[in-house]
């Protein structure tokens, strides 16, 4: 009875002082030997046979979309790397140490993969990860945040309805596949909704999905494994819907409208013009986003250069028809200085010299108009008729009244003359000329020509923009 009493005391005491025993994470890094002064073994590559793989697991999400530079071809995503592999050389039973299934130790006391980005061409901005987790089991966690500047090559045909496809190609530096097996962990679907979740921010891309694949590779000589993370993003094409093909299309139809201008003046050459110079200032804005290293030129530039075309059409035609109505209006400006000059004359007198078709038929009117007002009309007839010698009567009456009615007669027939030409001038400065009718119909055709050509050029754009690349 006394024996069994004692025993049960035994062990409650033992139960008391176990329960009371006290575990720290530096009775594991002693167990482990994990010091300063075993550097030398923690960073040799962590396995009992050397020719034995280390198992290197990745993962990679996408956290953000920084920024994508299609002049310089360049992508900044932030993203977030989880490594982990196997260390052969560090384990520990849970129970020993109060339970304790993992720690955390600074980064540069054990062994990690040289891994690399191929297509990162300067260095990560973001701090590294100062702490590394080891598990009782052996395996070894990382996790870092990277800030890469990659080189990403743009496919810009279709800008601004554009799908990039940007790579992210993860391996080894030194290490073959015999020595360092990289493998992926997660499938495509789960690192698209994971990324999806953990997204911030997209700049102006919509991320689509991210696709991965694995491969091995030749190169220096020997094997490697290599981890491909494909990340699709869709550009946001809203704002250069509305801040340059709208306002392109809208200049369109200002040149467009133009022909509603009329020919006669310099407002429709100076308007069309303008509008000109507008497509080019936005041809210029373009040339500093797109790509010089394009192989196809892009179909926002075919766009471009295609109302560009049309306009300049435009305004060649609108030269020519100026040039055809000038034409047709300078015979027409000599007429009217030839039928001014029956009516420049102070002195009421009517001067033909300029006037060849009528110096015969106004003959008798050319005769009075030259009379004087001192003079006798009927003594002038009388020496026309008989002689620049001939003296008529001072005193005969007779012919005083002839010469009054002669008088009068030529006031009036003067008159007539000044009417009569007159009118004649402004029917014909009312009448078009030959080649002002011949600009109505060019008119006509061309602008039929203009709507026919933009609308399938726009067309044509539309559907080259909406089908497959």
């Amino acid at each position: 009875m006394l024996v069994g009493f004692f025993c049960l005391f035994v062990l409650s005491a033992a139960d008391v002082a176990s329960s009371e025993k006290l575990c720290s994470y530096q009775d594991v890094l002693n167990h482990l030997n994990l010091t300063r002064n075993n550097e030398l073994f923690t960073m040799a590559r962590p396995v009992r046979d050397y020719r034995q793989s280390t198992n290197v697991s990745l993962d990679i999400l996408l956290y953000a979309i920084l920024d994508v530079r299609e002049t310089d071809q360049t992508f900044i995503p932030y993203v977030w790397m989880f490594l982990s592999w196997e260390n052969h050389h560090i384990s520990w039973d849970p129970a020993d140490f109060c339970g304790i299934e993992s720690i955390s130790i600074p980064t540069e006391m054990l062994w990690k993969p040289d891994l690399t980005i191929e297509e990162m061409t300067e260095k990560d901005r973001a701090p590294p990860s100062p702490y590394i987790i080891i598990k009782s089991d052996g395996v070894v966690k990382m996790q870092n945040d990277l800030v890469l500047v990659s080189t990403c090559r743009m496919h810009v045909y279709k800008f601004p309805f554009d799908t990039q496809s940007c790579n992210l190609s993860i391996k080894t530096i030194i290490h073959s596949v015999a020595e360092i097996h990289l493998f992926q962990n997660s499938s495509s679907k789960e690192a698209t909704e994971e990324s999806r979740e953990l997204m911030r921010t997209q700049y102006e891309w919509l991320f689509v999905n991210m696709k991965v694949t694995s491969q091995t590779v030749t190169s220096f000589g020997f094997d490697q494994d290599v981890v491909i993370y494909t990340i699709n993003m869709k550009r946001r094409s809203i704002l250069y819907i509305v801040n340059f093909l709208l306002p392109v299309l809208f200049f369109l139809c200002l040149d467009l409208s133009s022909f509603l201008i009329s020919e006669h003046g310099g407002e429709k050459l100076s308007f069309k013009i303008t509008v000109l110079l507008a497509v080019t200032v936005l041809q210029l804005i373009l040339n500093d986003i797109l790509p010089a290293s394009s192989n196809r030129i892009p179909l926002i530039a075919l766009y471009c250069i295609g109302v560009f075309g049309l306009m300049m059409l435009s305004l060649l035609e609108t030269i020519v028809v100026m040039y055809l109505i000038q034409k047709d209006s300078a015979p027409q400006e000599d007429k009217g200085e030839e039928g001014r000059c029956l009516k420049e004359n102070k002195q009421g007198e009517v001067n033909f010299h300029n006037c060849e078709g009528e110096e015969k038929t106004w003959n008798l009117c050319v005769c009075v108009s030259h009379v004087s007002a001192d003079e006798d009309p009927a003594e002038r007839l009388k020496q026309m008729e008989h002689g620049p010698n001939y003296k008529v009567k001072e005193h005969d009456e007779d012919m005083t009244d002839e010469s009054e009615s002669f008088e009068k007669l030529a006031g009036d027939l003067r008159e007539a003359l000044k009417t009569l030409t007159l009118f004649l001038n402004r029917k014909e400065e009312g009448k078009p000329g030959y080649w002002t009718r011949k600009t109505r119909t060019i008119n006509k055709v061309f602008f039929v020509f203009y709507v026919t050509a933009a609308t399938l050029f726009l067309i044509c754009m539309f559907f080259h923009w909406n089908g497959e690349h």
